[in-house]
This record gives structure tokens, sequence and C-alpha cells, in this order.
């Protein structure tokens, strides 16, 4: 089976899930590329090799050598749900401390966020918010512009995630976005909530996508300032 990638970000971690086999030729390139989109803003990475069947001494380097440079930078790769072909080559190698192996992606990704949770404890700037949209562009958005305007911000895609982050952390505000194709923004809320109730509950219109930027963030701050922000 050819290799299949899908990526994702939680927090200030961003996961590549891979299905089939990394090997020599275009699948470890793919798989490079992968690594390289994720390394533009993240440090901290988690490989999920559930359904790989196969992974050749190349893509073994390639993964030493990302976990190194990551490592570097102060954040790391961690393995989910490795086969366990690939658990005995970890041991045979002794790479198991470099790229540590959780059961699942879950596990993996409260590992990292919890590691960060303890050392960024003091280098909050402000409240803390949880923005949740399908659109990775939508949150990035949101995220620098309240990042600049004093906002401890963690964003992500998935409500799925968004739970995951909600049981390291705990938020002020969490901020729903108007695209998700499973859930409506206000079910969203309700159940994100119940996991943080002392926080504010925000929602963007469906037309917030397509208003010109500048218009965009200054609805965003008004929701912010109307918030007592």
């Amino acid at each position: 089976m050819l290799l299949s990638l899908n990526s994702r970000f939680v927090g200030n971690v961003y996961i590549i899930q891979c299905k089939g086999r990394v090997v020599l030729g275009e699948e470890v390139k793919a798989l490079e590329a992968a690594f390289d989109v994720g390394a533009r803003e993240f440090t901290r990475f988690v490989l999920d090799l559930g359904e790989v069947n196969r992974l050749d001494s190349i893509a073994m380097g390639l993964l030493v050598r990302y976990a190194e440079r990551m490592d570097k930078a102060g954040g790391g790769v961690r393995l989910a749900a490795a086969p366990p072909f690939v658990v005995r080559l970890l041991e045979m190698t002794k790479l198991s401390g470099l790229l540590p192996n959780f059961a699942t992606d879950e596990e993996a990704i409260v590992s990292f966020l919890k590691q960060g949770t303890a050392q960024g404890a003091q280098e909050r700037r402000g409240p803390r918010v949880l923005v949740v949209d399908e659109s990775a562009d939508l949150c990035v958005f949101v995220r620098t512009v309240l990042i600049q305007n004093g906002f401890d911000v963690k964003s992500t895609c998935s409500f799925r995630d968004a739970k995951i982050l909600l049981q390291v952390d705990q938020v002020e505000y969490i901020l729903v976005g108007p695209g998700n194709p499973q859930l409506s923004s206000e079910t969203m809320l309700r159940s994100l909530t119940a996991l943080a109730p002392k926080a504010t509950a925000l929602r963007l219109d469906a037309d917030f996508k397509i208003r010109d930027a500048r218009e965009a963030t200054e609805e965003l701050l008004q929701m912010f300032g109307a918030s007592g922000a």
C-alpha cells in the first residue's frame, strides 16, 4: 500500500498520520514534505504510525534527523501507535529515548501539551483563548490577531482535539468559528463549555470568513472588548 498522509494541529502540536509504507522514494519524500510544512510553525510533532506496514532505513534516518532538529529547537518528535516491528526497531537501535512511542495519538499529544503548560505557566501574557474552526487559515488569522493584542491563544481545526486541549489547560474564552461539517457551532460551544464552565463562549457568524481582513479584525477585537478583555 502506497503512503497516505493526513496532517492536523492541536495547540502547538503538529500531527502527521501515516497509512501504508514509508520507504525510499516518493513515500519518504512525501513524509519529508509534510514535516517541512509543519516545521514552518511548529517544533512539536506526533507521528501516528498505527497503519504503517513497512518502514525502511532511509525512513528511520528521516525520523531521526527531524527528531534531532526539533529537539534542538525546543520540541521533538513522538510516535503514536507504532506497530510491533517499529517498537522492536526502536529497541534494537536504542532510539526509543529520541523517538518515544505512545499507545495513541491522544496520549502523545497530551504529553506535549502538559509539558508546554508547565513550561509556559509563567510566560502567559493575558487571557487564555481556545479557537476552533475547520479552516486552518481562519485559525491562524484569529490566533495572530489575538496574540498581537495580548491574548494567550491555542487553536485547532477539530472538535475532538479541542476537547483534548481542554483536558490539559483551562481557558477564559472559547471562540468557535462557523465552519464544521459535523456539528453546528452552537452544539460545539455547548459541549466545550461543559468542559470549561467558567469560560466565556463566543461564536463567529457565517459571514466572518468573507469579510475584509480589516473589518474582520475590528469585529474580532470588539467581541473580546465587549466581553471585558
